[in-house]
């Protein structure tokens, strides 16, 4: 689709985004989801044409990330610098949080001329996407208050629950393989857990999924081996979504049941619910003893299921023996990153310039969902630069 068409697609959405904060995807319309795609992918239209697609002349950029990361940190920087924001890292250890100042207080010091805060908090369990909302009602005072005089959105880099930008890129990437967000009906997906050997996967990414693209009339097949459970509420999301868009949403016991027919797959590591209960309460503890304990835990009992990988025997049972696979990355690669993981080398290789392509529409995606939630009227703007 061409950008002329794409800013026509634009114009006819109906969204409320601006000012607010963007925390999980199933807390917006299908039109608003549209609007984030739609915007993205002009955004990646005007960058390969060569284009600037600057918004902003001042401002900052506030990035909080709690984890390790490097597709998100990147597509982040890339995106505010794109945009014309400056970019600033909160480092907590440097910062006065080592030395007991508030998430409440924190928030407003560093959001005088911020525009966006980006965070990434997915080490614990019930208190990632929390955190993010008292960040958001913080900088909401602030500005109610007379302190800040506007007030930044919060941007969801990943939590406990969900991983927006991430999803959102997945999405993008279907609609191009396939040819719209209508081609993607009735299309089954496979979201699997994989073996990894390591314990402490996020379950951010796999709820992501179930929770986006069962609004899209896809069938979504949830495979994972007993006590590898997801947070119990967003399945039930999912299942509801596909009622209503008329799509399916089965769990099974299997990858190879959630592989067969198949269109695309998705096999990625994440920790069971349970576990992760277990490990906040440690890590808040800073019981690294127990920590410890648990890990060797995990890992003995992930060991038992090394055959949950994605090899090119199970690969032959998805529809004509050719579904797209996707992760979010980084994939481990048998025999590449680790002895065994949950990919061959074989099907990894074959795909792997597909999962650089899907990382590509991060950037965008996130530009995307920061103009929304920043400009009052994107169309216009985008329409500006794309002249």
């Amino acid at each position: 689709m061409s950008t002329n068409e794409l800013l026509q697609q634009l114009r006819q959405l109906s969204t409320s985004l601006y000012n607010k904060d963007f925390l999980l995807t199933w807390e917006h319309s299908e039109e608003e989801i549209k609007a984030v795609l739609a915007t993205a992918q002009i955004l990646k239209n005007l960058h390969k044409e060569g284009r600037s697609f600057r918004q902003f002349d001042t401002g900052l950029a506030i990035s909080i990330f709690r984890d390790n990361s490097t597709r998100t940190r990147f597509s982040f920087a890339s995106a505010v610098n794109a945009l014309g924001l400056g970019l600033s890292e909160l480092d907590e250890v440097k910062s006065q949080v080592a030395h007991g100042e508030t998430v409440r207080e924190t928030a407003n010091m560093i959001s005088f001329l911020a525009e966006v805060i980006g965070i990434r908090d997915d080490m614990y369990l019930g208190e990632g996407n929390k955190y993010m909302r008292e960040v958001g009602d913080a900088v909401q005072e602030g500005y109610e208050k007379g302190v800040l005089h506007r007030r930044p959105s919060v941007i969801n880099l990943q939590c406990d629950i969900d991983h927006p930008t991430q999803t959102l890129a997945d999405l993008a990437h279907l609609r191009n393989h396939f040819g719209s967000l209508e081609a993607l009906r009735g299309k089954k997906i496979a979201m699997t857990w994989a073996y990894s050997p390591s314990y402490g996967k996020p379950l951010s990414v796999p709820q992501g999924i179930i929770g986006l693209m069962t609004r899209f009339g896809m069938n979504v097949s949830l495979a994972s081996p007993k006590g590898y459970d997801l947070i119990q509420d967003v399945v039930t999301l999912a299942g509801d979504n596909s009622a209503r868009s008329g799509g399916s949403f089965s769990v099974v016991g299997s990858m190879e049941d959630a592989f067969a027919g198949a269109d695309i797959v998705y096999p990625k590591s994440w920790a069971p619910f349970s576990v992760m209960q277990r490990r906040t309460e440690l890590l808040k503890k800073s019981d690294k003893a127990g920590l410890a304990a648990l890990e060797k835990e995990c890992l003995s009992n992930n060991a038992i299921y090394k055959n949950w990988e994605c090899d090119e025997k199970k690969m032959k049972l998805t529809k004509d023996g050719a579904a797209l696979y996707m992760h979010c990355l980084p994939a481990d690669i048998s025999g590449v990153s680790c002895d065994q993981g949950e990919v061959s080398a074989a099907v990894f290789e074959k795909y792997r310039i597909a999962t650089y392509q899907e990382a590509s529409y991060k950037p965008f995606v996130i530009a995307a969902l920061v103009m929304l939630t920043r400009l009052k009227n994107v169309p216009d703007a985008l329409g500006r630069v794309a002249k």
